[in-house]
């Protein structure tokens, strides 16, 4: 397993008091975002020194972030180690997309009522760019392994189409909790699960079409049962490709160190 090394990067401008909270949210932030694009892979050592450096700020504000995100289960902090980039497990992938699949279809169904022609065409345009995106993802899939495939034009554009539903539901509070649900896990696993099959790839785009299809029709009980069912069965590939790849049990034993790292050894695999 390899640390985080120094890199450059724009410095944060830190505040006289280093354990100021703001700087302390805005570097968990930052980090959690790396791990969210697999910048900082399951299984990574994040060093406070080396964080420090590539952030342009001291030790402090780096430790109080590391353990914000200990608390959000995104590392797990070793004495004398440092911080592990941690795996979710099955469960967390299932319940995220869970409770993701009822918001969503929420959003779809107000969004029926409440979308114009100039969402309409945002979401339609998002429909097409995710569709002209799968080659490149079939392609990076088959060159490498998980870690290669998150944060490229696939994901900005399914990203986009989901986000153009929330917004055209007019809900103030619905977008921040979606948001923060896609937060559970780093994204690239759910690429790899689809990525692994292209009839899954496919199934995607078809079922993208159907719930922008329902919302166009103006049938909110139909886009509300696809867009549920959606996220439900992506939720399940992603669960199900987790637990072939990594068998092992969080009952079996082992510390927080040798579980991450028999995961890493899965989700790294061509």
């Amino acid at each position: 397993m390899s640390a985080a090394e120094p890199r450059p990067t724009a410095p944060l401008e830190e505040p006289l008091s280093s354990n100021d909270p703001g700087l302390v949210d805005d570097l968990a932030e930052r980090i959690h975002t790396r791990v969210l694009t697999g910048e900082y892979a399951v299984g990574t050592w994040l060093r406070q020194e080396a964080l420090a450096a590539e952030f342009g700020v001291s030790r402090t504000p780096v430790r109080e972030a590391l353990r914000k995100l200990q608390a959000a289960r995104v590392v797990d902090v070793l004495p004398h180690r440092g911080a592990l980039v941690r795996a979710p497990t099955a469960t967390d992938i299932r319940e995220a997309y869970l409770i993701r699949g009822e918001l969503e279809g929420l959003a779809a169904e107000m969004a029926v009522a409440r979308i114009d022609e100039q969402q309409l065409r945002r979401l339609r345009d998002a429909e097409e760019a995710f569709r002209q995106a799968m080659p490149a993802l079939k392609k990076a899939a088959k060159a490498g392994g998980v870690e290669a495939i998150a944060g490229g034009p696939w994901d900005a554009a399914n990203l986009e189409f989901h986000r153009s539903i929330v917004d055209a539901a007019g809900i103030g509070r619905l977008g921040p909790m979606v948001a923060d649900l896609r937060k559970t896990f780093p994204r690239n696993l759910s690429w790899a699960a689809l990525a692994e099959e292209p009839s899954l790839l496919e199934d995607n785009l078809t079922q993208h079409a159907r719930i922008r299809a329902a919302i166009e029709r103006r049938d909110a009980v139909a886009a509300r049962r696809w867009t549920t069912d959606h996220c439900r069965r992506t939720g399940e590939l992603v669960a199900d490709w987790f637990e072939r790849h990594y068998a092992a049990d969080d009952e079996t034993g082992g510390g927080a160190e040798d579980r991450t790292a028999k995961r890493r050894q899965a989700l790294i695999r061509p």
